[in-house]
């Protein structure tokens, strides 16, 4: 008997028509393993000024550093009895009156880098100072545990180190149905077609080409599943309004995506500060602000945590052209509605003793941040994504 005709009449054979369906259920119970919990990560490029943000204005050095820089007492909005609140941040306000709002001080690494690209790096890798990553924690993360492109996604038509992982990646895209069509033109086919080929399946473009399937299979069900939603909330009419109105969207068509990284330029405020870093913060505030609305309605924000860092602090001198220069620590944002520590988690900046370059003293490593969220939010192994254990926090 020929091999072929051995294997149709075989129950062997037979039995292969129930592994499609094995293998379909596997992949429920795994992505169910991975529960409904949503991680929405913003960068605020460039190093926002975290003491013109968040102000310490019962704290004379602050203003004897700033004379010109500072925000008065007058023109802040008061959080508690030390500290305010830029003017721009009344929506913030509002989230922070709800209880949805935790703000770690203090927060960075020893031995930091005061390059935008390198630091940024750090932030988006997990590294060490010395320490040089090719791939980013949140590409580690879904490598690991979410296998396929869309269990992450960056709000950008190209995608960011952090979302990258060593043999597999997120995916990028501001608009669902753009991607989706770039996946259907004759190019993009033909080249996938080659895949068929087994010479060149074996060859170095073989991870392309992978890479290719794996994005029009993500790209269609992106665009497919995030028609279920749109959202009629009113966003701020720029880029990052609509970065968020987009993952808004995402997440109220219950896509099965966990990690979705945005950011927002423009906070490298060398000279003339004051008018930008307040059109920056309305820009940010005001969105986020909506963003948690439209969460809110649809019942999702209850499973959607928001982590807000930038990649550096400023200065806490200010320099002679009206701006700040690159610092160190920075505080970082936590949105959520379940929150265990409210309000200011730890205490603020002490001015009175800075680093050698007259930055602020980090008290805080971020990867703990990370490693809090890891653990106790999206509920996964910390040090396998981390590659180190860093204690945990207690705001989630």
């Amino acid at each position: 008997m020929k091999r072929r005709n051995f294997l149709k009449q075989s129950t062997l054979a037979s039995s292969l028509f129930f592994v499609p369906n094995f293998v379909k259920a596997f992949e429920q119970v795994a992505k169910k393993s991975l529960g409904y919990k949503k991680l929405v990560i913003i960068q605020l490029s460039g190093g926002n000024d975290g003491l013109n943000t968040v102000i310490p204005f019962t704290n004379d050095l602050y203003y004897s550093n700033r004379p010109e820089l500072s925000i008065k007492k007058n023109k802040l909005i008061k959080v508690t009895d030390e500290l305010g609140f830029h003017t721009s941040l009344a929506p913030l306000k509002n989230l922070y009156d709800q209880g949805y709002l935790s703000i770690i001080n203090n927060v960075g690494y020893p031995n930091p880098s005061r390059s935008h690209f390198r630091s940024s790096d750090i932030w988006q890798t997990a590294s060490g100072a010395n320490e040089y990553l090719d791939t980013g924690w949140l590409g580690r993360y879904i490598e690991q545990y979410g296998k396929i492109p869309y269990m992450g996604i960056e709000l950008d038509d190209t995608l960011s180190l952090i979302m990258k992982g060593k043999n597999s990646n997120g995916i990028a895209t501001k608009n669902p149905r753009t991607l989706f069509q770039n996946t259907q033109t004759p190019y993009f086919k033909k080249i996938i077609n080659h895949q068929s080929d087994s010479h060149l399946s074996e060859h170095n473009l073989g991870y392309l080409y992978k890479t290719m399937i794996e994005a029009k299979s993500s790209a269609k069900y992106i665009y497919e599943t995030s028609k279920i939603y749109k959202s009629e909330f009113t966003y701020p009419k720029n880029p990052f309004g609509k970065q968020l109105k987009t993952t808004a969207e995402f997440i109220n068509s219950n896509l099965e995506s966990k990690v979705y990284y945005a950011s927002m330029g423009g906070f490298d405020t060398h000279a003339n500060q004051a008018n930008r870093q307040s059109n920056l913060l309305k820009t940010f505030s005001t969105a986020m602000e909506v963003f948690v609305n439209d969460l809110k309605q649809h019942n999702t924000f209850k499973d959607t945590l928001i982590l807000t860092f930038s990649e550096f602090g400023r200065r806490v001198q200010q320099n002679g052209a009206g701006g700040t220069d690159h610092g160190a620590a920075n505080n970082v944002f936590v949105i959520g509605e379940d929150l265990k520590t409210k309000g200011f988690y730890n205490a603020a900046p002490n001015l009175s003793k800075l680093d050698k370059n007259g930055d602020l003293i980090h008290t805080v490593d971020f990867r703990s941040i990370y490693a809090t969220v890891l653990d106790q939010w999206l509920q996964v192994d910390d040090v396998s994504i981390l590659n180190k254990s860093f204690s945990k926090l207690d705001f989630i």
